[in-house]
């Protein structure tokens, strides 16, 4: 089990340097334990799982100075569990994610954060879908796919992305290569 730790710290940690993340980005991670699990998705949450997919997760945001942001299942309509202070102006929503409407992971990461609020969307830098959850809602645009050196968290595929300013001004304009 603690494979799954070093899996997501990996993984996060490759993330945030391919993507080039700094101290202050958002990174969101959507997960399924029952993924994780091999199980299909929705149907066997794990909290014991979701403790573990957390400690590397948050280790390898919290060292570069990321803001983590875990989206909710379905069931909250996907939205978003956050530190505050990367939202301060964000329009918060009344719900505290549970087991079986959030998710184990954002329900974890309500109650390990030092200030959670949950909001309806988020327009992150980066991202890491665990188990086909699908994040893309929650990415700024343009997102753009990121292999990582590892495919699988547990039994779960994964799949990343970064985002890029959009291109503006046709043929005349100059672009700065350090944003691509």
């Amino acid at each position: 089990m603690e494979e799954i730790t070093k899996q997501c710290y990996k993984a996060v940690s490759e993330l945030i340097e391919v993507a080039r993340l700094n101290k202050g980005s958002i990174l969101i991670v959507g997960c399924s334990t029952s993924e994780v699990c091999g199980s299909r998705i929705g149907t066997n949450s794990n909290e014991d799982v979701a403790a573990l997919l957390y400690e590397g997760i948050s280790s390898a945001a919290k060292e570069k100075g990321v803001y983590l942001a875990v989206q909710c299942c379905e069931h909250l309509n996907r939205a978003v569990v956050v530190e505050r202070a990367a939202v301060p102006y964000a329009e918060y929503v009344n719900v505290v994610p549970q087991k079986k409407a959030g998710g184990s992971l954002a329900t974890k990461a309500y109650h390990s954060f030092s200030d959670p609020v949950v909001i309806e969307t988020i327009k992150a830098d980066a991202g890491i879908d665990i188990g086909g959850t699908l994040i893309g809602m929650h990415l700024k645009q343009v997102a753009v796919p990121v292999r990582l050196s590892i495919g699988k968290i547990g039994q779960a595929n994964i799949i990343c992305a970064r985002t890029r300013p959009k291109f503006i001004g046709g043929e005349r304009a100059v672009y700065d290569k350090d944003l691509l």
